[in-house]
């Protein structure tokens, strides 16, 4: 059991037998009556938010989370396959369950899942993926307007935008938690 002082961001909680993890939190000290805290959290399976208040000293369950390394395999129709790095086991996860993260996967990445009760619930992705540039329209000389962008199609499929002088067939870095462009890759 977790004490109401003990809250953080990026803590997990068991609430009515589903995971949480608090995305945000705040301290309250009024000048009459007793501490509290505010938190927002996240429900690690359906990944809805609730607003939730505690008085201070209530207790908490923490929510065992299990987080593997993994490897992603390959995907075929809606169903993505990845594998253990210790064990070699395999595990399939809908579209449903990966989210946007589809965008991102590349053969033979390696990822962070996590489970709760044996049930694999979220995938982490690096923060940072190579990824190629399949199609985007060609530059146009002379329109080199600053901060100026296009939109360009990867070889997950995702599109994103960047600067005008890239082309077709080179090779970006995209941030996988805002999913925009950061830079091209050096050869």
């Amino acid at each position: 059991m977790i004490d109401t002082n003990a809250i953080r961001k990026n803590l997990k909680i068991k609430i009515d037998g589903d995971p949480y993890v608090v995305v945000d939190f705040q301290f309250v000290k009024p000048g009459k009556g007793q501490a509290f805290t505010r938190t927002k959290m996240k429900n690690m399976i359906t990944g809805n938010m609730i607003d939730k208040t505690y008085r201070s000293g209530e207790k908490l369950e923490e929510a065992t989370v299990d987080e593997r390394e993994m490897i992603f395999l390959y995907s075929q129709g809606s169903s993505f396959t990845f594998m253990d790095n210790t064990s070699y086991d395999q595990i399939e996860l809908s579209t449903e369950q990966i989210g946007n993260a589809k965008n991102f996967l590349v053969d033979n990445m390696e990822v962070k899942v996590s489970f709760f009760n044996e049930r694999p619930i979220e995938i982490v992705l690096p923060n940072f993926v190579e990824l190629e540039i399949v199609s985007t329209e060609p530059a146009v000389k002379g329109d080199t307007v600053t901060g100026a962008t296009k939109p360009a199609e990867l070889s997950t499929g995702h599109t994103v935008n960047v600067p005008l002088f890239l082309e077709s067939g080179e090779w970006i870095v995209v941030d996988t938690r805002t999913g925009e462009y950061v830079e091209r890759v050096k050869k």
